[in-house]
Parts: structure tokens; C-alpha cells; sequence
């Protein structure tokens, strides 16, 4: 598969206008889809998106429109960046649009609340594609540093390998080093769990614990991510690599990290809503997800207490101090 000449990107939020932005830096001409028109306007006339990437000069090989279907015209990948739960909806308007084998790369991390499925399981289904053309891109992957241009490393997964080792080119830059996996499973529920045990370093935080309790989390939260993917047919060395453990690390030490700090303001004392409005009306992707994750692992049998405090925090009116009190008294065990 030749280097594609043109990439649409659905969505111009953080990530979604950053990942636009790595791949027009890559060579591709790069067609942005913005929901608003003026978002789209602003980036034509001004090559800034300061609605969610304030101080970042884009390149000019990315254009954008308020027009799915011209951003999607002729593009070898599709790249859906919208969040989880409106991915579905989202990809049902956008399917008659698409060009015939075209690659669909989601960048979405999450589980389902209504099917309890992946983001790759959402888009075959509603787009009624072969799972050899789907792909995901995962990793340490904070916007706004790679937006500035500071390096970092990710994985491009896909079944098709062919297909994996084209997106693979399409995103490498001088800053963005993308790495090739045929483990969806793996990459995809790591994405999904590492929100969640973010809200949870959050929460920890925001009670005033230090990096002791951050590290315990973050490892016994790759150890429950891990039995769930496991469960599921994962290879486990993808939680030790850059999808997992890489994105965990990122996703629950850096204040840049909306899960982070959404946790942050729940251990506080604030409420779901309050720290949603604090968050000008943005609900963490950590939320919604703890909830379906909760349920996949239920149903699989796989034990995850992290993030079932955390649902309760979220959802049941667990306070934290009581959620980290539980915690450190569950049975004792052998690691």
C-alpha cells in the first residue's frame, strides 16, 4: 500500500486537531472535519485552533471543513477522533460518505456502555467493514506536548499488518515515533482501563497522598487491566509496552491529563457535576468508562476493585476517603 496522499480526520477536538497536524507533518494533505463552522473557518484563516490548542501555529497542508462528506473524499484513512460514547452515532451519519477500502483508525478509548464492545468492534459493525480494515492508534500521547513538538512514541495496531506498517508511515515525524502491533484486544482495552485508574491517582491525589500511593495504583491497575485483557485473548506483554504501561504512566502523573484531573477534583470533595462544570461541561472519558469496563469484567469473571471503587465513587455516592479505606482492607494476598 502506497504513502496515502490524503487522510480525512473526523473530529477537531485536542487530539483529534494534534493528530491532523502529525500526520500534515508526515507529507499527507490532511482534511479536518470540525462540527462548527467556525472552528473549521478559524483554522483555514488564521492556522489556529485556539478552542482546544491555544498558541499552536497548524501547517498548511491541513485544511478543514464543516463538511463530512468532503473531508472524507477520496481519503485512504479515515481517523475517527471522537469520544467513545458518541462514536457509534457519530460513524452511522458518516458510513454512506466513505470511499471503498478505506482504512478506519480510531483514536477513541473506551468500552461501550450500551454493548459493553470495543471502539474497533463499533466500527465494524456500524460501518460493516472486515476487521482488517480498522486500526488504532494508542500511546503516551498527551495532546498539547506533541502538538509543541516534544517526542514521543505510539502504536499504530491493526490486524492487517500491511494496513498497520501504511499508517505506520503515514504519522512517523521527526517528534512522533509510531510503533506496529496486531493486538487490538490488548491495545484497546489498555486505552480504556488506563482512564479509569487515572480518576482513581486522581482521586489520591486530590486526598492528599504522594507518590508512593501513585505507584501502587498505577501498578496494581496494570495488574487488573491485564487479567481483563487476558480474559478477552490479549497478548500480555502489550500492557508492559507503550500502549499499556506507557499510556498509564502519562494518563495518571500528568496534570495535562483530563482523567488525572478530574480525579484530582472529585478527591477534593466536588461532585461528578461540579467537576464537569470546572471542566467547562467535559466529562471525562474515565467516568462513563468505569461503568462498561465494570460490567465487561463482571461478565468475564476478572476481579478489578480499582475500578469498581471508582464506579462508585462516580455513579453510587462512595465518598474517597471510604473508596481508599476499602482498598487497603480488602483480604491480603500474594502479589
Amino acid at each position: 500500500m502506497a504513502q496515502p496522499e490524503r487522510i480525512a480526520v473526523l473530529g477537531a477536538g485536542s487530539w483529534g486537531t494534534t493528530f491532523a497536524k502529525v500526520l500534515a507533518d508526515a507529507g499527507n494533505d490532511v482534511c479536518l472535519w470540525a462540527r462548527r463552522p467556525q472552528v473549521a473557518a478559524e483554522i483555514n484563516e488564521t492556522r489556529c485552533n485556539d478552542s482546544y490548542l491555544p498558541g499552536i501555529t497548524l501547517p498548511e497542508r491541513l485544511r478543514a471543513t464543516d463538511d463530512a462528506a468532503e473531508a472524507v473524499h477520496a481519503a485512504e484513512f479515515a481517523v475517527l477522533a471522537v469520544p467513545s460514547q458518541t462514536l457509534r452515532e457519530n460513524l452511522a451519519g458518516w458510513q454512506p460518505l466513505l470511499p471503498q477500502d478505506v482504512t478506519l483508525v480510531s483514536l477513541a478509548k473506551g468500552v461501550e456502555l450500551s454493548t459493553l464492545k470495543r471502539m474497533s468492534q463499533v466500527i465494524g459493525e456500524v460501518a460493516d467493514v472486515p476487521m482488517e480494515r480498522v486500526a488504532v492508534v494508542s500511546g503516551p500521547n498527551l495532546a498539547k506536548e506533541i502538538a509543541a513538538g516534544q517526542p514521543t512514541a505510539t502504536v499504530v495496531a491493526c490486524s492487517d499488518e500491511e494496513r498497520a506498517v501504511a499508517l505506520q508511515k503515514a504519522c512517523f515525524t521527526r517528534y512522533f515515533r509510531p510503533y506496529t502491533n496486531t493486538d487490538l484486544v490488548g491495545i484497546e482495552i489498555s486505552g480504556a482501563c488506563k482512564n479509569v485508574i487515572a480518576l482513581a491517582c486522581g482521586i489520591a491525589a486530590g486526598l492528599g497522598f504522594g507518590h508512593n500511593t501513585m505507584s501502587s495504583l498505577i501498578t496494581r491497575g496494570l495488574a487488573e487491566t491485564t487479567r481483563l485483557g487476558v480474559a478477552l485473548g490479549a497478548d500480555p506483554m502489550t500492557f508492559a509496552g507503550l500502549a499499556g504501561l506507557g499510556d498509564l504512566v502519562a494518563t495518571c502523573a500528568s496534570p495535562l491529563s483530563r482523567n488525572r484531573t478530574f480525579g484530582e477534583r472529585l478527591g477534593r470533595g466536588e461532585t461528578v457535576v461540579q467537576a464537569q462544570e470546572a471542566a467547562h461541561g467535559q466529562v471525562s472519558e474515565g467516568v462513563k468508562s468505569c461503568s462498561s469496563i465494570r460490567q465487561l469484567a463482571a461478565r468475564h469473571g476478572v476481579e478489578m476493585p480499582i475500578t469498581d471503587v471508582v464506579h462508585r465513587v462516580c455513579h453510587e455516592g462512595l465518598e474517597p476517603g471510604p473508596a481508599a479505606a476499602e482498598l487497603l482492607g480488602r483480604e491480603r494476598k500474594a502479589e
